[in-house]
């Protein structure tokens, strides 16, 4: 379906801007708020600019890009923001790929299938 990176959200330090892939605007609204707030607050505290994607198995990337002349960009900074935010978020991250696998890939979950597989069974 999909060939390239999918973006889900980001947001740029430099226009100060958030943006978010209406393909995905199912998602709860909490969801939705909880990302934009995630997105902003990490371009406003390391600068440049951050994207969420999905590659093509389904994992959700981080992606960061920065001006060459932005020295306020910390790159340093960014990969351990990166890091605090995927240890925090953990269930959400991991939510919104099981979301992406079964909602855009078709992918249906291991759990699933043995359930399917038991009820076969009986």
């Amino acid at each position: 379906m999909y060939q390239d990176n999918i973006v889900l959200c980001g947001a740029s330090s430099y226009e100060q801007k958030y943006y978010f892939n209406q393909d995905f605007a199912s998602l709860p609204e909490t969801v939705k708020q909880e990302l934009q707030i995630m997105c902003v607050l990490f371009t406003e505290d390391v600068g440049g600019i951050l994207t969420l994607e999905f590659d093509e198995d389904g994992s959700l990337q981080f992606k960061t890009e920065a001006l060459e002349a932005d020295a306020r960009f910390d790159e340093i900074g960014s990969a351990l923001k990166i890091k605090e935010l995927q240890r925090d978020k953990r269930e959400l991250l991991e939510s919104l790929e099981m979301y992406y696998k079964v909602f855009f890939l078709g992918d249906i979950p291991d759990e699933e299938l043995q359930k399917k597989a038991d009820a076969v069974e009986e």
